[in-house]
């Protein structure tokens, strides 16, 4: 397939081609020039007043909470989503198989129909769990990374006498680990210092909460002596989520372990918690990428989680993150850690979004970048592909 004068957010710095030629060969992204040779004969399709940029990667997500939208929105953090006694476990584990399987379809869909072509999911309920998950994935061309967990959660007084994981959880830790990407651990307060070792065993991607609330702070604090940063470091992380109350201490020994945060402000705000520090973090040099984490708090909707992020920094810090940095950080950021994805070049995955370049509310478009962060939506996607076939919309 060729498709002939279009505008392209090229390779790995989003660069803005106005117009160009740019072949897909074998699910891949093959020459990308104004001359594009087509010796075999292959369709070509003019996309003048398109743009084509990255597919957006969700790099948090808690689609299994779907069923649960906006419950109890008044609630704690804790009261929320706790693993063990949170009002979302109490739902999920009410609710049928089938009618927690049919509302993560319908996200799946929702997701593709914004933009997003690959989701990480921290997926809960152990083997079921992921086994749930992988059946809606074969009705739904949308790729996931999975990171699953074991539902096993230590007292305060396994952890104080840091008690190690029990030998049958370990063989379930092992059959799970074994049927996913990698680890999702819901937080260190959960587990003593030996559980946390063990995890940092698991050669897949391992990623933990950290740092999301001040309550999970003081915990850490009080049950152990330790900060819950360090102790989250612990496995080993390939990436960390939120780091909403990291301090500038934290995000420097963060570094020795990890260059990888994964940022969700608008669940941050739902949760009326504090806004990460994301203007310091990418002054340190992290990979930052965005996520929307869980369905029941907020909309898997990486346009909106952008403007938010962009306007919320500026009110913030009365200084302005780049655009060009935040659309990485919904594409070549989080595509450096889950490998070719997140970028349009010679021998990447031909995972993408067809934008409308003279929509209403990005026409005229003086700054590409900033157009995609804070005007763009899901009215401006004329299609999306994945694998390089159209999965969405049309061209």
């Amino acid at each position: 397939m060729i498709l002939k004068n279009i505008g392209v957010f090229y390779g790995k710095n989003l660069r803005y081609i106005n117009s160009t030629n740019l072949k897909i060969n074998n699910h891949y992204f093959d020459n990308i020039s104004k001359y594009c040779s087509n010796e075999n004969n292959e369709p070509i399709i003019d996309c003048e007043g398109l743009i084509i940029l990255p597919g957006f990667i969700n790099s948090h997500t808690h689609i299994g909470d779907s069923i649960a939208k906006d419950v109890n929105l008044d609630l704690t953090v804790n009261e929320k989503v706790n693993p063990i006694y949170g009002i979302k476990k109490q739902i999920i584990n009410n609710s049928l198989p089938t009618h927690l399987e049919s509302y993560m379809y319908s996200t799946c869909k929702s997701m593709i129909k914004k933009g997003i072509t690959t989701f990480v999911d921290f997926r809960e309920g152990g083997i079921l769990g992921v086994t749930m998950l992988k059946k809606i994935l074969r009705l739904v061309p949308i790729k996931c990374v999975i990171l699953g967990r074991i539902d096993y959660y230590q007292t305060n007084e396994q952890i104080i006498k840091n008690r190690s994981i029990p030998k049958d959880k370990q063989e379930e830790l092992r059959v799970v680990s074994n049927s996913v990407d990698g680890l999702g651990i819901s937080g260190a307060n959960e587990y003593s210092d030996s559980v946390l070792a063990h995890f940092s065993k698991i050669n897949k991607f391992r990623a933990i909460h950290a740092a999301e609330t001040e309550a999970s702070i003081k915990k850490s604090k009080q049950l152990t002596g330790k900060s819950e940063i360090q102790r989250s470091l612990q496995i080993k992380p390939h990436f960390i989520i939120h780091m909403t109350y990291a301090s500038k201490f934290d995000l420097h020994i963060v570094r020795k372990y990890t260059n990888n945060i994964v940022v969700c402000p608008r669940s941050n705000a739902a949760m009326a918690e504090k806004f990460p520090d994301v203007y310091s973090m990418l002054k340190l040099g992290y990979n930052v990428s965005l996520g929307t984490d869980n369905v029941m708090i907020n909309s898997p909707d990486i346009f909106r989680e952008m403007d938010y992020l962009w306007k919320t920094v500026m009110s913030i810090n009365n200084k302005r993150i780049a655009p060009l940095d935040i659309l990485k950080m919904a594409t070549v950021n989080a595509g450096k850690i889950f490998r070719n994805k997140g970028v349009i070049q010679k021998g990447s995955i031909a995972d993408c979004i067809f934008i409308k370049k003279h929509e209403v509310d990005l026409d005229p478009m003086h700054d590409p970048h900033a157009a995609i962060v804070h005007r763009a939506s899901e009215s401006s996607i004329s299609a999306v592909m994945i694998n390089g076939k159209i999965i969405h919309g049309k061209i």
